[in-house]
């Protein structure tokens, strides 16, 4: 199974491909997407749909994953921004017929690391572990993208 693992933000996007195999796990290609922030928010969405939208095509995920919006009480706009970001991934996978999964990040951190309060850092040395990555990418949002389609599969191989 190929899987799309997708960070959204407005400024930096994360995503990761895996290919999820019998008994293994598979990096195909991960990165980010940027906008920059003297764009207007409509061009922002508007490069995250287009980048989404051929990455989709190039690779042909059967499933993209998405983290659950946390919103933070002290922070609101946060998640009003995410929620465009995410509003333009979603209709990228709706346009190309691609499944979105969504998991919460304490969720993620479970499947990847065994406890769900766990930190950045030891998600990000379970997936640079998994991949044999030998220097962790500049931005956490690539392993983020990547432990949400890690966890994806392991969620799943655990439900059949």
């Amino acid at each position: 199974m190929r899987i799309l693992g997708i960070d959204p933000a407005l400024a930096i996007t994360g995503y990761g491909i895996i290919e999820s195999g019998k008994n293994a796990l598979i990096l195909q290609e991960a990165g980010i997407i940027k906008t920059s922030v003297v764009d207007s928010l409509p061009v922002r969405l508007e490069k995250i749909f287009e980048a989404v939208s051929n990455l989709i095509r190039e690779t042909k995920p059967e499933v993209a994953v998405l983290e659950k919006i946390y919103s933070h009480y002290g922070h609101p706009t946060t998640a009003y921004i995410l929620g465009h970001a995410r509003g333009a991934i979603c209709l990228a996978c709706a346009k190309q017929d691609v499944k979105v999964a969504e998991y919460a990040a304490t969720r993620v951190k479970k499947a990847i690391v065994g406890k769900g309060l766990a930190s950045k850092a030891q998600v990000q040395r379970m997936i640079q572990s998994i991949f044999n990555i030998k220097e962790l990418p500049r931005y956490n949002d690539v392993t983020d993208a990547l432990a949400l389609a890690v966890a994806h599969s392991y969620i799943i191989k655990a439900r059949i």
